[in-house]
């Protein structure tokens, strides 16, 4: 048996694995984030350990005998958060989340210091990144900042509590723009820049590789057995891709979730900074992966419901189903920037867009724009993959809480013109894919883990409509090059 750990933004979830791929049991806590300034986005890690706390106990009231029989332990997590430790292990404030846009003229700054940090990590200085945070803190909080003895990110501070050990590992640490990521090892020159050392960074290990045990008082106190060992694990796109099986080069996901994805496996380093891609390390050894990343996906859809008075977001979705193909090119666009954007634009200050609102307009006709401002989004983020001729990609596979509308799936296959494939358990793939690790660092092979979940649905791209979204996603693009200016 085998536990897999996801700490998400918006709730940690438990899921207990068997060896003949069963998930057994899951345990979900939520979790909040604080916004104490425009642009800001924090969490106090002691609300992690809460919801740890508060999985753990729901895992040993109804599953006792499955979590005593766990042999290793996987974790997944939010990229990118900054969480800052003094000399002895203390938090000395919230962590900066993925999502936080606060640090941009930082991004400038350390893009200026180092010409060569997209060729070292693969990607440009943007404001969810973990190094431009710290330079925020050394320029806004030196009194923090000069008491700063470790800097982990979150699911890495989560197994220091769990173990005690200091441990990150290639997936999630290629996110923090201090690995050379085609070297797969911290860049002297890049922690330099942003006035740290190694000494600040915790040690690395491949995702499918132990990298401590769990301590035996939370054994003892969980009804786990002792010397639980404790995976790399990855960070969450890595591990919802393990979970998935989609490990080989040119396997891919659109995930919509809190934000957007549009991840590709690869056998090599493959850059491509100019257009805002992602170029990461895979949570398995010698893969890479392309990421193109929006920051409001599946949250603006629930944004949209909350503010237009939709029961809830499938309400939302049902209404945006109801609106014909024929009436669609009438709709109003809609920019979904309601965090600043990443994939293609890197620009933390862009904003959410209604634009084009007559009276002949409803709910259903704004329901219908936002799902396809989304959408539009995430396919500008799939333009921006760079993949070489001996690396197809034939289909993806949909993921992620709004992968629950078939609709919406369909409308993303009709715009992307790729096949989309809904896997079961998808909805399980962070924490699945935290499992799998564990399992591989208890001796499992690639092939025998990683495997393919059964498929429920394949949703083929439809012709119908094509000149339509084409026309409309030429107008989404004018648009916001119309009123980048005017965002603040």
């Amino acid at each position: 048996m085998y536990l897999g750990l996801d700490l998400g933004t918006s709730e940690l979830k438990a899921l207990l694995l068997a060896d003949d791929h069963r998930i057994v049991g899951v345990a979900r806590a939520p979790l909040t984030v604080e916004r104490p300034q425009p642009l800001w986005s924090e969490q106090a890690p002691r609300q992690w350990w809460q919801a740890l706390e508060e999985v753990m106990a729901q895992l040993k009231a109804s599953h006792g005998e499955a979590l005593a029989s766990v042999r290793a332990i996987g974790l997944s997590g939010q990229m990118h958060g900054a969480t800052l430790l003094d000399e002895a292990g203390e938090v000395l404030r919230p962590a900066i989340l993925w999502n936080d846009g606060r640090s941009g003229a930082q991004c400038e700054a350390l893009t200026r210091a180092v010409p060569r940090l997209g060729e070292i990590a693969g990607n440009l200085a943007m404001s969810g990144f973990t190094a431009p945070k710290l330079l925020w803190v050394r320029e806004h909080e030196p009194e923090i900042f000069s008491r700063v003895a470790r800097v982990l990110l979150p699911k890495d501070w989560l197994r220091f509590m769990l173990s005690g050990e200091a441990v990150s590992e290639m997936s999630d640490a290629a996110g923090t723009l201090w690995l050379d990521v085609g070297a797969r090892d911290w860049s002297d020159e890049l922690l330099a820049a942003t006035g740290l050392t190694r000494a600040h960074m915790p040690r690395l290990v491949e995702g499918s590789e132990v990298s401590a045990q769990l301590k035996p008082e939370l054994a003892a106190r969980w009804g786990l057995r002792d010397g639980v060992k404790i995976a790399g694990g990855a960070g969450d796109n890595a591990a919802s891709a393990v979970g998935m099986g989609l490990v080989e080069p040119g396997q891919g996901f659109v995930s919509l979730g809190t934000s957007g994805v549009v991840f590709v496996s690869t056998d090599r380093f493959l850059p491509n900074p100019a257009q805002a891609m992602h170029a990461f390390c895979h949570a398995l050894p010698r893969r890479w992966h392309q990421m193109s990343v929006m920051l409001s996906a599946a949250s603006a859809v629930s944004w949209a419901a909350k503010t237009f008075k939709f029961v809830d977001e499938a309400a939302l979705l049902e209404a945006a189903a109801s609106i014909p193909s024929a009436r669609r090119e009438r709709c109003p666009l809609f920019l979904p920037y309601l965090s600043g954007e990443r994939s293609p634009h890197n620009n933390p200050n862009a904003q959410g867009v209604l634009f084009g609102l007559t009276h002949a307009h409803g709910p259903a006709e704004i329901a219908y724009a936002v799902v396809e401002g989304v959408s539009f989004g995430l396919r500008d983020g799939f333009d921006t993959l760079r993949l070489p001729a001996d690396m197809p990609l034939r289909e993806m596979a949909l993921v992620g809480g709004g992968a629950r509308s078939v609709w919406w799936g369909q409308l993303l296959a009709d715009i992307f013109q790729v096949p989309l494939t809904l896997y079961a358990g998808s909805e399980t793939g962070g924490a699945l894919g935290a499992a799998r690790l564990a399992w591989l660092a208890d001796g499992g092979e690639v092939a025998e883990v990683c495997t393919l979940p059964p498929v429920k649905q394949k949703l083929v791209p439809s012709t119908d409509g094509a000149d339509v979204h084409r026309t409309r996603h030429a107008r989404f693009q004018a648009l916001y090059k119309a009123v980048q200016a005017q965002f603040q």
